[in-house]
């Protein structure tokens, strides 16, 4: 069994950098709801947008927010990042050819990690360098399960102001390093700032929530021409993701940072009820 924690979106020194910031905060909730798991994650992904303005101020405050947590943290960047930035502040940072793209390895998981950021644009980047960078660890190990981590989503998702395209080159670029690998078990991704899951090309795609504000779900088309003072920014609770990986497929669950109102416990009063659920999955005795 693997436990894989993912974070994103945290847009470190919006809107001032000072320690009380709205997303410093937002981040502090998260990571002690991380903290409090058991059993813990056996690492945690921060998968891009790390900072607002991609400054090295924010990126040393994200060092400090992070050190002494149990468990080891990994990075991917969004197009909010800077690369030169996040490397003076993480010069341990496994970057390759420019490019923060590395792989993660566990006994029982392969993780690739992917750079997606394409300076001076929202959308994302895959070009022909990092594509051949993922050809070559995919051909390292065939046969081992392996995860794809990216900031962001290969994926039309219906919100008209966050949406990829799917004839967007790096995404046919991207799906063509990736058809065909059996070993491939998911696609885990940022970015859109709410918990989504997608079919594409074979595999499933999830996007993890942002710990900074959600994105508002409005499905309607939208004219820039025109604004409809429809809402775009939501003040819902910080969020992460827990990807299990059980052996056989990866199994991802969003939890929200609030507190959630207990309805039952398992008691007495409820222990034939955990007695006989289990006694039907033997397996699981």
């Amino acid at each position: 069994m693997v436990l894989i924690a993912q974070i994103t979106d945290l847009h470190l020194g919006f809107p001032d950098g000072c320690a009380g910031e709205t997303n410093r905060l937002r981040l502090d909730r998260t990571l002690a709801a991380l903290v409090a798991l058991d059993p813990l994650p056996d690492l945690l992904l921060a998968t891009g947008d790390l900072s607002e303005f991609g400054d090295r101020q924010s990126y040393e405050h994200l060092r400090d927010v992070l050190a002494g947590l149990p468990f080891p943290v990994h990075f991917a960047l969004g197009n909010h990042d800077q690369r030169a930035a996040f490397h003076a502040a993480f010069p341990e940072a496994p970057f390759a050819e420019g490019f923060l793209h590395y792989a993660i390895e566990t006994p029982a998981l392969r993780l690739l990690v992917l750079d997606t950021l394409e300076i001076d644009r929202h959308g994302g980047g895959f070009c022909e360098v990092r594509a051949a960078w993922l050809t070559a660890r995919l051909d390292e190990a065939p046969d081992k399960p392996t995860l794809i981590v990216q900031h962001h989503p290969p994926i039309e998702v219906g919100i008209a102001w966050m949406n990829t395209d799917p004839a967007e080159p790096w995404v046919e670029r991207l799906a063509s390093c990736l058809r065909g690998r059996a070993n491939v078990v998911g696609l885990i991704c940022g970015h859109l700032h709410r918990a989504i899951a997608a079919q594409w090309e074979g595999l499933t795609v999830t996007v993890c929530p942002a710990t900074a504000p959600q994105v508002a779900l409005d499905l309607r088309a939208i004219d820039p021409a025109h604004p409809d003072a429809r809402a775009m920014i939501v003040a819902d609770p910080p969020g992460f993701a827990l990807h299990w990986w059980n052996g056989r497929q990866i199994v991802t669950h969003w939890q929200t940072c609030e507190v959630h109102e207990v309805l039952a416990r398992f008691d007495v009063q409820r222990q034939p009820l955990i007695e006989r659920l289990l006694a039907e999955r033997p397996a699981l005795t």
